[in-house]
């Protein structure tokens, strides 16, 4: 877990102070929230403060000011973004997040814990626990908003965590506001959390008697569903394997699309191409039996809303520096205005039996096109 002192010095004077005091922590009038350029003696200082306060009140603080820490993350940003727009709560004029943080933290913690899941959902987003679920464009409705629906699918999800049926549970549903990354085009998406009592663990700590005690602690499962209607796909985070996750599709689908074709799984990942703006290096073990990687073609999308695609192959130049030469600093590498959508890499396998490679070797080559929410290869042809 990440050190809130990091986190103490980033975050803004009035927002901090209003986040102590509201936990019980009162810094003087006089106090000096600038001290050293808020570097160590602020942190500190606040740790002295903190230090006034009850043994278990300061044991509160802390693991709170910690657990913002661990939020603090580009990627918590996003998943606030896309909560608060569809809760209604400006972040306009906030200046960064740990500010955002500390406000949800006073003024709306349960949108914290919705930011907290859909961040740790975003993450796992194309990973070995998560899966997509293409459903037809039939034209049926789904029944997204039906109580009893909702009710079924919460009952099937538990079910297939196999845990007694005493166990707690509670199902939070909200929807977010996805906004596509180059358009700018915003996409409601419903989500919702299912928190279950997972089987207790037992640890040792210090009791009320300060001796070692063992303890029992009744932990939580979550799983994390976000329902695209408008693309008709459904994303499932959940342990236990892909034929789990087919689980949680049929009880979706029997639930909220009684009338509609079984969905197909539709694995999707997205994929950062900022690195690909500048000629990347491609390391290579002689295992791999890869001669040369060389990024082979650009595709690039204008504000304007034109699309443009640049392919170059060749010895003699990179596709960077045939940019370079054809446009200058009016490349759109260069030029605002112009996001990277997609990119080939071209893959040069080495000869079997040692003889050079030219570019006109296509036998010896594989073609790996990237987009921003796709991946696929293909051998012996492009694939663009």
């Amino acid at each position: 877990m990440a050190s809130f002192s990091g986190f103490i010095r980033k975050s803004p004077d009035a927002r901090l102070a209003v986040f102590l005091n509201a936990k019980g922590v009162h810094a003087p009038d006089d106090f000096n929230w600038q001290s050293e350029g808020r570097g160590t003696k602020l942190v500190n200082d606040i740790n002295g403060l903190i230090a006034e306060l009850p043994e278990g009140t300061q044991d509160r603080v802390k693991a709170e000011l910690d657990h913002l820490a661990s939020l603090a993350t580009p990627q918590t940003m996003t998943a606030a973004e896309q909560v608060c727009t569809a809760q209604r709560i400006d972040l306009e004029g906030l200046q960064g997040i740990q500010d955002v943080l500390l406000m949800l933290a006073i003024d709306h913690p349960k949108t914290l814990e919705r930011v907290a899941a859909q961040a740790s959902l975003m993450q796992r987003t194309g990973g070995k626990n998560w899966s997509a679920f293409q459903f037809e464009d039939d034209g049926e409705p789904w029944a997204l908003g039906d109580d009893i629906a909702r009710a079924g699918f919460v009952t099937d999800a538990i079910a297939l965590l196999n845990l007694p049926e005493h166990r707690k549970r509670e199902a939070d549903w909200y929807t977010s506001i996805r906004v596509h990354p180059i358009t700018g085009e915003e996409t409601e998406v419903l989500q919702a959390t299912i928190y279950v009592e997972a089987r207790a663990e037992s640890e040792l700590t210090f009791g009320p008697s300060e001796g070692l005690e063992r303890q029992v602690f009744q932990r939580v499962l979550e799983v994390g569903i976000a329902c695209n209607a408008k693309e008709r796909i459904v994303e499932i985070c959940a342990n236990g394997g892909k034929k789990i996750r087919d689980q949680y599709a049929s009880s979706f689908a029997k639930h909220f699309a009684p009338q509609s074709a079984p969905p197909v799984e539709a694995p999707r990942r997205d994929v950062l191409l900022n690195a690909l703006l500048s000629n990347p290096s491609f390391p290579t073990e002689p295992a791999d039996g890869i001669a040369k990687v060389q990024v082979s073609s650009l595709e690039f999308y204008s504000v304007g809303g034109g699309f443009a695609r640049f392919e170059h192959l060749g010895d003699d130049e990179t596709i960077y520096q045939f940019l370079e030469r054809q446009f200058g600093a009016q490349s759109p590498i260069h030029s605002t205005g112009w996001t990277i959508t997609g990119a080939t890499l071209r893959i040069m396998q080495t000869p079997e039996d040692g003889t050079g490679l030219s570019v006109s070797d296509d036998n010896q080559c594989r073609f790996l096109t990237i987009s921003g929410d796709r991946f696929n290869a293909a051998q012996h042809g492009r694939c663009c």
